[in-house]
């Protein structure tokens, strides 16, 4: 096949024969046709029989040409002799992408390369080549070695003279190794890309209108646009490359500059040096705009502001004594300056500590050479917050000596603290969901221990207070326990479908006790609210300490009114709202109102925070708020709090509309099993638990209730014991444990015994638990449980058996 092309390529037939003989055989049978026609007399039949050997002879010669084309089209792909016979569909592969691909040998010679990477590197013939800087090349060379070493690598932010390349390589063939390097489109417009179009466009046009001649030249110096005014004096013939921008201006001995084209008698300019990007490392061009050296002021002329004005940048221009010459509006914004309180110097926009550096920048650029340097200073506006302050050296443009380049990063400054205080708040909620867990592996140790020890006192004994005292106090611990959780979002819910009103109405009865007579409670509920689902209980708790921190607000007033109000809230009228963090659907909403003295903005960002309270000390934990903020949004909820100072606070929670059937919407909460019910059993229980106090409580427990216990301390010794072919009626594991936790043994238990009863206890959440046991018909109890709880829960599930 080879041999083949090469013969096309070359201009030979098939037979090896030359290409010219074909046509020359042709021509003279048709000659020799026409001659003996004339002589027979019939020479119409001559016209006609010349005709059509014409037409044939021109098709031949068409599909000879397009053989031809062919043939040189073979011949442009990067075939030799002594080739791989695959290199030439590599080739006509790399032609069917629009992006820039490149196929070399393994050291980075090019074999073969599509239109795409010619037109894109036409002055480049290795890719190892591209990169303008060291470090790019090093880049590029690391790659190459890891792509031979590996299979495949990639290099990104490599500079060659426009937007920052990336390359990926991979090595390809199965004999000698090549490597296929691909370029892919920048994700996004380069800054050069956009000015230049423009400088070329409507923006130069407008330049060009005011007077003002405006070129766009790069980090090398090399021309990249310009208006019309400056194409026409300065590049008057049209280049073949883009010019340099050294070899169409001249500068002055005071720093003017002119254009060479217009020689020696050329106008005299002035010239504004505009970085484009001046935090970008190695700089992104700089926007150059002339005007005539005649015009007086041009610093503080109409032309400049107008142009300073359409720059998003926030530019302003200092004379040579460090006044203020003129500033475009993004600057005044971004350094909250108010127009009525103009400041004079650029010292006065920063804070006191920065303002002998600023005002030494300044007078340093102001005589010493044309350059740049970034300050990170502190706005008089904004103190909190540090920016970029750039000061550059100016020359020949009048009055100005210094630009001064501010960036508005309020909204980035935003960001960042809401990104740490997300931070924060997730950081504390595992904290406190970790020392949860642990707690209440204590907490269920000594509420064991006092229900084992009440069951040998009766309420006569001297020992019977003390004991209801312990338990009391532990509960009151495990009260603040399952706040922690409920702040971190790991407390054990058992959410129903549920009407807002409803649980208002349940909970109004016991408001009216806590919030006393000099506060006046009103309730209002709105039509058509759809169903939630959330936790009664914990709804309720929620609706407690919104109230009971609303009665502490008014008592400093003499009392006040407390407003609960439910209603609709449709998912247009969340569109209308506009809210970045409320999603748009349809929800059920409760608002808590108070007229008490409200919330200062400085505490308002802060109070559902853990342990942060206004309260003195001794009068609260600072876990109410943070405890309604994680019921809320465990819930699938949004919380919100608007507060002005004397007049009042409103907190707003928004549930979503759960969308039920018939029949769910009819059943009813499970009831708590009846205490004077049976709790007697018996079989044998495996109880398989790492902390040594839970596990002695729970094993008296069940073995006061008639049980027989097996016990363990982790799943190993566990999956011994049912090994040992005992007789188990219900395994109770904890689910947290050394070595191989409780889920895990639960799956290896059940390959033998598949119908063998699990029930697990733990500290943390049910609904997080769920989601990591994927085993089917268990049970759960939640620590901190009674001697009554658990043999409550080892009843329901060996009843279920």
């Amino acid at each position: 096949m080879l041999e083949r092309h090469t013969a096309l390529i070359d201009g030979l037939p098939d037979d090896g024969g030359p290409r010219w003989l074909v046509p020359v055989l042709v021509a003279a049978a048709a000659a020799s046709g026409v001659l003996l026609l004339l002589l027979a007399g019939r020479p119409v039949a001559a016209g006609i029989f010349f005709a059509v050997l014409a037409t044939i002879i021109g098709v031949a010669a068409l599909i000879d040409r397009r053989r031809a084309a062919t043939g040189e089209a073979i011949a442009a792909l990067p075939l030799a002799l002594g080739a791989p016979p695959d290199l030439m569909l590599v080739s006509a592969a790399l032609s069917l992408t629009e992006e820039a691909a490149v196929v070399t040998d393994s050291s980075g010679r090019p074999v073969s390369a599509n239109a795409a990477y010619r037109h894109r590197f036409r002055e480049v013939a290795s890719p190892l080549d591209l990169a303008t800087d060291e470090d790019g090349r090093e880049a590029l060379a690391a790659a190459r070695e890891l792509a031979m070493r590996e299979g495949e690598g990639s290099a990104s932010g490599i500079g060659a003279g426009g937007p920052p390349l990336h390359v990926d390589i991979r090595r390809i063939g199965g004999g000698t190794p090549m490597l296929l390097w691909h370029f892919p489109r920048a994700s996004k417009p380069d800054i050069l890309q956009v000015a230049a179009k423009r400088i070329a466009g409507v923006t130069g046009e407008r330049l060009a209108s005011a007077g003002v001649l405006a070129a766009l030249v790069d980090d090398r110096g090399l021309l990249l646009a310009a208006n019309k005014p400056f194409s026409v004096r300065a590049v008057r013939e049209r280049p073949r490359g883009r010019p340099r921008f050294s070899d169409l201006v001249a500068t002055t001995e005071d720093g003017h500059i002119q254009l060479l084209a217009e020689g020696e008698q050329a106008p005299v300019m002035r010239a504004v040096h505009v970085p484009l990007d001046p935090t970008r490392e190695g700089g992104a061009g700089t926007l150059l705009m002339f005007e005539s050296h005649e015009q007086a002021g041009l610093a503080t002329s109409d032309n400049v502001q107008v142009l300073l004005e359409m720059l998003p940048l926030g530019l302003a221009l200092v004379d040579r004594d460090g006044r203020f010459l003129t500033m475009n509006k993004a600057f005044r914004v971004a350094a909250g300056i108010v127009p009525t309180e103009a400041p004079s110097y650029p010292g006065d926009l920063v804070v006191k500590e920065d303002k002998a550096a600023v005002a030494d920048t300044v007078r340093r650029h102001v005589r010493g050479p044309s350059m740049s340097v970034d300050l990170a200073v502190r706005l008089s506006s904004q103190p909190k917050e540090p920016v970029a302050l750039t000061v550059a050296g100016l020359r020949g443009i009048g009055d100005a000596a210094v630009l001064l380049l501010l960036k508005d990063n309020s909204e980035e400054a935003k960001l960042k603290r809401q990104i740490a205080q997300a931070t924060k708040m997730q950081a504390v909620g595992q904290l406190a969901g970790g020392v949860a867990h642990d707690f209440n592996n204590i907490l269920t140790a000594i509420l064991g221990h006092c229900d084992l020890m009440l069951m040998r006192h009766t309420p006569g004994d001297s020992d019977y207070d003390d004991i209801q005292q312990i338990k009391s106090n532990a509960n009151r611990a495990a009260g603040l326990t399952r706040q922690l959780l409920a702040f971190s979002r790991q407390q054990t819910l058992r959410p129903q479908v549920l009407q807002l009103p409803d649980v208002v109405s349940e909970v109004s009865h016991l408001l009216k006790r806590l919030l006393g007579e000099t506060v006046e409670l009103k309730v209002k509920h709105g039509r058509a609210l759809g169903a939630v689902r959330a936790d009664p209980g914990q709804l309720e708790q929620v609706i407690v300490n919104l109230a009971v921190n609303a009665r502490d607000a008014m008592l400093d007033k003499g009392g006040g009114t407390l407003t609960i109000q439910t209603y609709s809230v449709r998912a247009e009228q969340v569109a209308d709202i506009g809210s970045e963090i409320l999603p748009v659907a349809d929800y059920s909403a409760i608002s808590i109102a108070d007229t008490g003295s409200g919330i200062p903005p400085s505490v308002l960002g802060k109070i559902f925070e853990p342990f942060f309270t206004t309260k003195e000390v001794g009068k609260g934990t600072g876990l109410g708020l943070s405890t309604v903020y994680g019921i809320v949004k465990q819930s699938g909820g949004f919380i919100f709090a608007d507060s002005k100072v004397g007049e009042g606070t409103k907190f707003v929670i928004y549930l979503p509309v759960h969308e039920v059937s018939a029949a769910e919407s009819k059943a009813r909460a499970p009831k708590a099993p009846d205490e004077d019910s049976e709790l007697w059993g018996t079989g044998t229980i495996l109880l398989v638990e790492d902390e040594p106090m839970v596990r002695t409580v729970a094993e008296r427990a069940l073995t006061r209730h008639g049980y027989t216990v097996l016990t363990a301390t982790n799943g190993e010794e566990a999956l011994e014991l049912l090994e040992g072919g005992n007789d188990v009626s219900l395994l109770v594991s904890d689910v947290v444990m050394p070595l191989m936790d409780g889920p895990t043994m639960g799956r290896e238990a059940r390959k033998d015994r598949p119908d063998l009863p699990i029930l697990f206890m733990s500290g943390y959440a049910e609904e997080q638990l769920r989601k990591s046991i994927d085993i089917d018909n268990v049970a759960f109890l939640p620590k901190p449980f009674s001697v009554q709880e658990l043999a409550e829960a080892v009843r329901a599930v060996l009843a279920e058996k």
